[in-house]
């Protein structure tokens, strides 16, 4: 149900509001490494404007509202990503953007929507440079990226003292794509690493194509580390998890992103037991708003509504409906469709949605919910951390599949 890109063919200026209809434009991945989240990343949107359409649109200066979403494939490209947002907004009249999938391509967009002061609310670029380059028109729902596993090596940290062990003789290894998400991922997790004094034994960028892991993993096998921590998107999840099955790596504790995103207990069900996943957003927490209800509500409405979901709904989706929602929202506090009312209205957001609280510190960056460790237990998701929203015990050690 992906909304297939739009021709490259444009005649006239396009308005950006329409008769009853507001204009959102996104360039976005439908193909190319990161398709099969750009794809997750347009189903949450598309999910979150029908909602809301069906539920009458929003109300500005008294008129009713429906929201459209205009989409062009940036390929996967940060440089082609760039091009289109500028088609978008000087060419097509786009005057509200909805971000690109990942933080490679939204580093390349965000100069484009700050120089024409068009706000952009984004959900897949958690680098956190992203938010330290003085933007006044980028707003970001998800937690920044150096959180994403940083949690995992707090749990070595206590496993290891529940054993009597001090965490400063816990060795970790590291592997990550090299982008500017991975990279913030890695930062995060050496600035905790460094806290505890863990010895960091291996510390390698993925290949570029992020196919082949097999020589990290040989030094894996050879050092036996207590952690291994992988960031490489969906495609490095599912090389990951192929890998580390076929070559029945045997370490206490593996920590991941993208496990959902890449289906990793679909289609490596027995090599994945015992992964830590980092996720945004899990249908178990206890979140809720008026649009969607609970987030297990919108997992199952999700369910209903896209087909190829029945192992669970990435939080791409979940964190791309609550940017349009956060829009809705705004547009409906600005009472007009002014870029700069609107962006002083997304500026004062404080509100709670399925997908957790969204408030924005200066910077644009959301400050309102925290990240989540789920591990894969019995082929399913539990969350392990952090303990407060917990709702099952860590399983440690891991065991490989086979052993």
């Amino acid at each position: 149900m992906a909304a297939a890109a739009l021709s490259m063919s444009v005649t006239t200026a396009q308005a950006k509001v329409e008769g009853d209809t507001i204009i959102l434009g996104s360039a976005i991945s439908l193909t190319g490494k990161y398709s099969t989240n750009g794809i997750h990343t347009q189903n949450g949107y598309e999910l979150a404007a029908k909602l809301i359409n069906d539920g009458g649109g929003v109300t500005v200066d008294g008129k009713k509202y429906k929201i459209k979403i205009e989409y062009y494939d940036d390929e996967s490209t940060p440089a082609r990503g760039a091009q289109l947002a500028e088609r978008l907004i000087q060419q097509d009249g786009v005057e509200f953007m909805l971000g690109p999938y990942s933080s490679g391509l939204t580093k390349a967009i965000a100069p484009v929507t700050e120089k024409y002061g068009v706000p952009m609310v984004e959900a897949e670029g958690a680098s956190r440079s992203l938010f330290t380059q003085g933007y006044r028109y980028l707003f970001a729902v998800l937690s920044t990226s150096e959180q994403y596993l940083a949690s995992a090596i707090d749990l070595a940290a206590d496993q290891a003292k529940s054993t009597g062990k001090d965490p400063a003789e816990l060795k970790v290894a590291l592997a990550f794509e090299n982008d500017p998400f991975s990279q913030d991922v890695r930062a995060g997790v050496m600035e905790d690493a460094a806290k505890h004094g863990m010895q960091i034994v291996i510390d390698e960028n993925l290949p570029r194509d992020l196919s082949d892991m097999t020589p990290t993993l040989i030094k894996v096998k050879a050092l036996k580390p207590d952690l291994l921590i992988i960031s490489g998107h969906s495609k490095g999840a599912a090389t990951a998890a192929r890998q580390i099955g076929e070559m029945a790596i045997d370490v206490p504790m593996i920590a991941l992103t993208h496990c959902d995103a890449a289906k990793v207990t679909e289609k490596f069900p027995e090599a994945s037991e015992g992964f830590l996943c980092a996720t945004q957003w899990s249908p178990t927490l206890t979140y809720s708003d008026d649009l969607f209800g609970s987030a297990a509500d919108f997992e199952k409405l999700f369910k209903e509504t896209y087909e190829g979901y029945d192992a669970g709904v990435p939080y791409q989706s979940a964190q791309a409906a609550a940017a349009v929602m956060v829009f809705a929202d705004a547009f409906e506090r600005a009472n007009s469709f002014d870029k700069d009312k609107v962006r002083d209205a997304l500026s004062a957001t404080d509100m709670m949605t399925f997908y957790g609280g969204i408030k924005f510190a200066e910077a644009g960056n959301n400050i309102a919910k925290p990240m989540v460790l789920w591990q894969i237990q019995d082929n399913q998701y539990q969350v392990v951390a952090p303990p407060k929203w917990a709702s099952h015990k860590l399983v440690w050690p891991r065991q490989a599949a086979g052993n």
